[in-house]
């Protein structure tokens, strides 16, 4: 399988996080979707921290854009393919980010 620089993280490289993660959680939903595959959990994860909030729409964009500066919730959501989906959620204190399925919400 040939791995692009979007799978590999390599499009990451010399990028700074925007926001701390605080302590990592994972729903056992999240955990059964990841278990085959690790990096796809850091990968999704980093995508977070940088700003790519995934699937969200626009209104959801913007949230995450001002909750960067003014503190709120972060929520990411990125569809994998033939997998579901995946949120990504930090808590507005920073204090603690949970990987999760929409239906574990």
């Amino acid at each position: 399988m040939r791995q692009t620089a979007e799978r590999t993280g390599e499009g990451f490289k010399g990028k700074r996080p925007l926001f701390s993660l605080g302590h990592l959680a994972a729903t056992t939903g999240a955990l059964e979707l990841l278990q085959k595959d690790a990096d796809l959990a850091a990968l999704l994860i980093k995508r977070h921290e940088l700003g790519d909030w995934g699937d969200v729409d626009s209104e959801d964009w913007a949230t995450n854009n001002r909750s960067l500066k003014l503190g709120g919730r972060i929520v990411s959501s990125y569809k994998l393919l033939g997998a579901g989906t995946l949120w990504i959620i930090t808590e507005a204190d920073r204090s603690c980010t949970t990987l999760l399925l929409p239906s574990e919400y």
